[in-house]
């Protein structure tokens, strides 16, 4: 099964802690995750920040539940249940959501506006507050919020890119590649595109600064309904076997067919790497092609280890 909402794990949480006893996030997860019978795969599911999911909604819960004052945290990374956490769960709650919550003014002044008119705050505080059905922790909403960021600008990049002139799609795969550390020098690189035009290759560049290997490219400006078909992904394999090669790049704005990808899986003595258009947006985007940052935002914790006396 995959990780339930941290909406969800509300109700395991509290009941793992009636005992009383001190216990800390991946102590509770274990249980909990023990209990739903999550598989491996299902616990090392993460996150684009690298923390996995089940221990962010995990993680969540216990904030939440310490803000609503149904735990206490009596030493660093500890916690335990209070007498309101208990006298809780002795209303056998069939789940325990936002809404649950919302009954502790404790909770409810944690996610108040910042407005100096009481009337407008509470009027306001059911968009403050997590919609009921939205499953997502407050990472994970900002997490989706930036990958749909992300692909309406992969979108828009090659909706610009066939705007352009074929030369321009050639310029563009230089300076990509340069950016990802191949090619030498931007100089080396660009004399290396476009140079031979025979035989199915479109250019050459090194795979190192020093030149060490060679890699032989293929850039292919199609639009985005049109498919690369296999032979042409045969083509250029066949292209490196004439020109004694053992490395590939075919690029392209488009996509390729299921027979082309699987053909390139099966080979052995040769890597050919095939770049389709959603990748190309992506590559431009983590190495800043045709791309600017307008807006950062810093996600910050506290330093416990700043806050270590011992």
């Amino acid at each position: 099964m995959a990780v339930p909402c941290f909406q969800d794990l509300m109700l395991p949480f509290l009941q793992i802690c009636q005992d009383g006893k001190e216990r800390t996030v991946s102590e509770v997860g274990e249980v909990i995750s023990s209990q739903l019978h999550l598989t491996e795969e299902d616990l090392q599911e993460t996150m684009t920040s690298g923390q996995t999911k089940f221990y962010n909604r995990t993680a969540w819960v216990k904030s939440y539940f310490g803000k609503a004052c149904l735990l206490d945290f009596p030493s660093r990374g500890k916690f335990k249940i209070t007498q309101r956490g208990l006298e809780l769960l002795k209303t056998n709650p069939a789940s325990i959501r936002i809404k649950t919550l919302n009954q502790y003014p404790e909770f409810v002044k944690f996610h108040k506006k910042n407005s100096a008119n009481a009337e407008e705050s509470e009027q306001n505080i059911n968009a403050i507050i997590p919609d009921e059905l939205d499953p997502s922790t407050p990472e994970e909403q900002l997490e989706n919020v930036y990958q749909d960021l992300r692909s309406q600008l992969a979108s828009a990049l090659l909706e610009t890119i066939l705007k352009n002139p074929p030369s321009f799609f050639e310029q563009l795969v230089v300076n990509l590649l340069v950016a990802m550390g191949y090619g030498g020098s931007r100089k080396d690189a660009g004399q290396a595109l476009g140079k031979t035009g025979d035989g199915g290759i479109d250019g050459i560049i090194k795979e190192d600064k020093l030149g060490l290997d060679i890699i032989y490219l293929q850039a292919k400006r199609y639009g985005v309904d049109k498919v690369v078909p296999s032979r042409e992904v045969r083509d250029f394999t066949g292209s490196l076997e004439g020109h004694g090669a053992q490395k590939g790049v075919l690029i392209t704005t488009s996509s390729f067919t299921r027979d082309g990808i699987e053909f390139v899986k099966r080979l052995q003595q040769k890597k050919i790497v095939l770049i389709d258009g959603e990748k190309l947006a992506q590559l431009m985007i983590d190495n800043d092609i045709g791309v600017s940052t307008t807006t950062t935002y810093t996600i910050k914790k506290i330093d416990l280890d700043y806050f270590d006396l011992d």
